[in-house]
């Protein structure tokens, strides 16, 4: 029997706030390459105010662990710190500008949770629902015709070039994550 093929990512990092900036964008990348892009933004979402957690309570150091696993049908990012005091969930006051991130973790998420390290720290994750992985999509620069004519589709390159807008044109951002 074939069991279901686990994949796994690991990150060590210190958590600041230029670091956190740079995980959400390997979790993004890291997302996109297993063809889970619908869960890229919960998932940002969640790493981020876990690691902003770290970064705003964690004692003695900063240094921290994210990890991502899909497993059967599941996605679990967690981040382990080194201190052994677990968070706790705080009812934020309607204009506090924090103490609502582990509110929108668990809103994000199917699942959260907690769990002590030993002496080492403590781990904090959640799980987020993924579906079986989407199929890549075509680019739609050079598709070919039925029957593979040798023409590709205009896509809005050549109208672009001389200054009309195709609505065929699909939106790009060249900023990558």
């Amino acid at each position: 029997m074939i069991s279901q093929q686990s994949r796994h990512c690991t990150v060590e990092l210190q958590a600041l706030p230029s670091r956190i900036g740079q995980v959400r964008r390997i979790v993004s990348a890291q997302l996109r390459y297993w063809h889970l892009d619908p869960l890229i933004e919960r998932a940002a979402l969640g790493v981020t105010e876990l690691l902003s957690n770290v970064h705003r309570h964690a004692e003695p150091d900063k240094m921290c662990t994210v990890e991502m696993e899909l497993l059967l049908g599941r996605l679990t990012v967690s981040v382990h710190d080194h201190d052994p005091r677990l968070p706790v969930v705080q009812d934020a006051e309607p204009f506090a500008t924090c103490g609502r991130g582990l509110a929108m973790v668990a809103a994000v998420s199917e699942s959260w949770g907690v769990r002590p390290h030993g002496e080492s720290g403590k781990v904090v994750w959640f799980t987020l629902p993924a579906s079986s992985p989407a199929v890549p999509k075509i680019s739609p620069y050079n598709v070919r015709q039925p029957h593979d004519t040798g023409q590709t589709y205009d896509t809005g390159r050549r109208a672009a070039a001389r200054g009309r807008r195709s609505e065929q044109a699909p939106a790009r951002s060249a900023v990558a994550g």
